[in-house]
């Protein structure tokens, strides 16, 4: 196969399972490399790098993913009773090999889609399964974090989500701290532990990310949708662009939408 280019992206909690081929994403310095029956967990809005490694037309990448709510891990620990002062500090992304006890629920969910009447009664309850079966998997220490509200990860989930909602802003350490309930210096610490990133940087990747989709989807000129994503110096912007997706942000447009041409009349 011809190697792909990592695509860059903001991932939500996500629990992403491959059924064929192999897939790598990268969280900073660290690369997670997952291949069929391993599945990708990682608990916050990550900005993460992706590539698939192993791939064909006879073989073409499988997989399956499901967004992680934090409410439903909440419920499902309240419900049955589980003790928060046993939670520990675990990381936010990890790899692990597919058990049959959780096999078996998400083969129940695939086979939804033969009848699909059944979805809207039966897969919230497949999906609630799927969800007490990970936090009492090999992960789980790591997904019960998503569900204390008191929690490290509830605690840095709740910051990022409010950079995601405030990404054009000038940021204040001072008040996400306070977003997470965290003196200043624990929460720096403890975000750059869960992200790889301080939260200026995220933040950077946040309106980086979102200046992407406005280039490959508008007719607004360069300039205009670096000031539109908070930047106030256009060369400040294409520089900062051009190091994160490496093209500048002209060619990288014109780079997605002829990908974009060239994949669908591949499908044709």
């Amino acid at each position: 196969m011809t190697p792909l280019q990592p695509l860059l992206y903001l991932a939500e909690p996500t629990f992403a399972l491959l059924i064929q081929g192999v897939k790598q994403v990268a969280l900073g310095q660290q690369t997670y490399r997952y291949s069929a029956g391993q599945y990708l967990i990682y608990l916050v809005d990550l900005p993460l790098s992706s590539n698939v490694i192993e791939a064909s037309e006879d073989e073409p990448l499988l997989g399956l993913g499901l967004t992680i709510k934090p409410e439903r891990v909440a419920a499902l620990l309240l419900e049955s009773g589980f003790p928060p002062e046993n939670m520990t500090n675990q990381g936010s992304i990890a790899v692990s090999e597919l058990s049959d006890d959780l096999l078996d629920p998400l083969t129940r969910l695939l086979r939804l889609l033969d009848n699909p009447k059944d979805i809207p009664i039966l897969a919230p309850s497949i999906e609630r399964e799927i969800l007490w079966r990970l936090i009492n998997g090999e992960q789980g220490a790591m997904l019960q974090q998503l569900g204390i509200s008191n929690g490290r990860m509830m605690q840095i989930f709740r910051a990022i989500r409010w950079i995601r909602n405030h990404y054009k802003e000038n940021i204040r350490i001072d008040t996400l701290a306070q977003e997470a309930s965290m003196s200043a210096t624990s929460f720096h610490r403890h975000f750059l532990s869960v992200t790889s990133l301080s939260p200026i940087q995220f933040q950077k990747q946040v309106r980086l990310q979102m200046a992407r989709t406005l280039i490959a989807s508008s007719l607004k000129s360069v300039a205009e949708i670096g000031f539109e994503v908070g930047y106030d110096s256009p060369s400040q912007f294409s520089r900062e662009y051009r190091r994160l997706f490496g093209r500048p942000p002209n060619e990288d447009g014109r780079f997605i939408r002829e990908t974009s041409v060239a994949n669908a009349s591949l499908k044709q």
